[in-house]
């Protein structure tokens, strides 16, 4: 039996050789890198994308806030109690009253950059002398874009004061104020501090720094019970004085908010409590004044007192940018309105 040549009929196969290492590294890096351009692509073009909408919707919202404000501006009137057209005049801030929402009655209205902030201090001192005296300093309160709105003072004390030639009088930056603590009500030498007295020292804290004496009477040192002595804590002191300091500034931000009080009572007034604050728009990046005044002639007013009384015409200029370290640069928007009730 002939046994068949399958080696004969096996055609002649050719073998293709596969990559080798050094390729399919060189493969892989290659395909990473243009992935890697891909993805970086796809999200620089959704970033952009992404602040380009967001800076189109702050516009937006810039836009309709200047509208509505120059219409509000536009019909500024006297407030219900009174009040001039116009209160405030400030570079970032401006205060004026007007119908707002057309029910016949004026409300004040505030439109502000910047948010309000409250931070209380205390200090206390003593005196180890009779008749003696003791201060305290606060400083470095005001922060940066701050503006103090007001700075209450509460003095208590404790001592040799319990009679009415026996007090403290209080000096605010080297001038005296008018009240007297302990001058009635007091007793000697007590544990807890007593005779609170509150003052408004908004004026004084707006320098940034502020100094407080307090002084005790001796007003004639040969009668020892006309004198705050020296008897208190084992004969060491004649009296320890407390202080507390609140402070409500204003802080500039990128917010411009509206703030609006409606008129109550009879007669009318227009409690600060009760403003309500609203954000027309989030990202204003101001260097220049949002709000320029001037007069019946186009002349821009400089000094603040005139631009209370001289007002005609006003500018209002803002800069919006969500991202001011990234492109597009910033928009502008600007409008001037005329104040219709202060013609000549």
């Amino acid at each position: 039996m002939k046994i068949p040549n399958f080696k004969s009929q096996i055609p002649n196969l050719k073998f293709k050789k596969g990559f080798t290492l050094t390729e399919a590294i060189v493969a892989i890096f290659v395909f990473s890198l243009l992935m890697g351009a891909i993805s970086a692509t796809i999200l620089i073009l959704y970033r952009t994308h992404s602040y380009e909408w967001q800076q189109s919707i702050a516009i937006e919202e810039a836009r309709r806030g200047i509208e509505t404000m120059v219409k509000e501006i536009r019909e500024a009137r006297e407030g219900e109690n009174g009040a001039y057209p116009i209160e405030y005049a400030g570079d970032k801030e401006f205060v004026f009253y007007s119908d707002i929402d057309n029910d016949g009655k004026t409300e004040r209205v505030r439109y502000f950059l910047g948010k309000i902030e409250t931070e209380n201090f205390f200090d206390e001192c003593q005196s180890n002398q009779k008749g003696g005296s003791c201060s305290v300093s606060f400083s470095n309160f005001i922060k940066e874009n701050g503006k103090v709105i007001s700075a209450i003072l509460k003095v208590t004390a404790r001592g040799d004061l319990d009679s009415i030639y026996e007090y403290l009088t209080i000096s605010v930056n080297g001038q005296e104020l008018e009240d007297k603590i302990c001058q009635t009500g007091c007793s000697q030498c007590p544990l807890n501090f007593e005779g609170m007295k509150t003052f408004d020292i908004t004026d004084f804290a707006k320098t940034g720094s502020i100094t407080i004496l307090a002084k005790a009477s001796c007003p004639n040192p040969n009668k020892e019970s006309r004198c705050v002595d020296v008897i208190c804590d084992s004969n060491t002191i004649s009296f320890k004085a407390r202080f507390e300091l609140s402070i409500t500034q204003e802080v500039q931000t990128t917010e411009l908010k509206k703030g609006v009080i409606k008129a109550i009572g009879d007669p009318p007034t227009y409690p600060l409590d009760q403003e309500k604050v609203s954000v027309i728009t989030s990202y204003v990046r101001n260097s220049p004044p949002i709000f320029e005044y001037f007069d019946q002639n186009g002349n821009k007013i400089i000094d603040y007192p005139a631009r209370l009384k001289d007002t005609k015409v006003m500018k209002v200029f803002l800069v919006i940018n969500v991202d001011p370290n990234r492109p597009p640069t910033e928009f502008q928007l600007e409008s001037f309105v005329q104040l219709r009730n202060l013609k000549e």
